[in-house]
């Protein structure tokens, strides 16, 4: 890669960024192009499409369980490397029938991979238990696969107590427009329901499929953006701009009403299902069963 284009200042976002992949060359060519990176953000969907467990697959040959977990701990180390100053989402293995305790026990184990972990639980009863219990171990976690107000607050619920910088939540904004529902109304709702409160989750961004979700979440003030390789990309070499109070984003959903939620009330309390949320975790756990033998 050359050098010659890299920046030296950074652009007055108040957005963190992150990158979503889970391939380092990805990571180092995103530096090199925008000049900085805050973070990186990995899943099982990601791991499987690392280029060196693509060749492997390409080859006939998968991974036994304790290869493909190795695996994972080498990506991630080569990532947190790159950036140890940033954050490094490392999402546990979970399915339909993944109890708390297994991801508490997976995710105890994955948090010592790297210093600058943040342990990614799916947001369900099960995987909020998970993140509670984590937080009182003074763990960093992502809930992740977020799609609905009630969802968000239960983690706020859920992990109080927690220092700001230690919660992320990612509401996967691509999945609610391919619903129908308009995924950055969701952005909105949950930005202005945390306002309220004390800080301690920050609002990550995540699903982002084109330049108007990133620009939009910008607008916006998410606390963090995670995008893949080719919309960062485009972003910097557009100049890394950030757009003003006059940019419109208009499209065709269906708007997403904001609900009175009390982040002070029991996170049990609160409706925390959804179906994406489930299609999620099937997605994750088929692509990662594809790597094993």
């Amino acid at each position: 890669m050359k050098s010659s284009n890299l920046k030296t200042t950074r652009p007055p976002v108040r957005s963190k960024i992150f990158l979503d992949g889970g391939d380092p060359e990805e990571t180092k060519e995103i530096i090199e192009t925008l000049g900085f990176l805050d973070g990186q953000t990995t899943n099982p969907t990601l791991i499987s499409k690392n280029p060196e467990a693509a060749k492997r697959l390409e080859a006939g040959e998968k991974f036994s369980k304790e290869e493909i977990f190795d695996f994972y701990k080498d990506v991630v180390t080569e990532i947190s490397q790159i950036i140890p100053e940033g954050s490094v989402s490392i999402e546990v293995y979970s399915d339909a029938n993944t109890r708390a305790e297994e991801m508490l026990a997976q995710g105890k184990e994955m948090y010592q991979w790297v210093p600058n972990a943040h342990i990614k639980y799916p947001t369900t009863k099960e995987g909020l238990k998970a993140a509670s219990e984590s937080v009182k171990l003074g763990m960093r976690v992502n809930m992740t696969l977020v799609f609905t107000q009630a969802q968000a607050a239960a983690v706020y619920s859920a992990t109080s107590g927690a220092k700001k910088g230690d919660v992320f939540i990612s509401p996967f904004i691509g999945r609610l427009d391919d619903r129908g529902d308009n995924g950055m109304d969701l952005i909105k709702n949950i930005l202005r329901m945390y306002a309220d409160g004390d800080g301690h989750v920050e609002v990550l961004t995540a699903s982002v499929r084109n330049m108007d979700h990133f620009n939009e979440a910008l607008r916006l003030g998410s606390d963090i953006i995670t995008a893949p390789f080719n919309i960062i990309n485009e972003w910097a070499k557009a100049g890394a701009k950030v757009p003003d109070e006059n940019c419109k984003y208009s499209v065709n959903l269906k708007e997403i009403p904001f609900e009175n939620l009390d982040l002070n009330a029991d996170w049990e309390s609160f409706d925390t299902y959804d179906q994406l949320t489930d299609k999620g975790i099937e997605k994750f756990s088929d692509d990662w069963n594809s790597l094993i033998k």
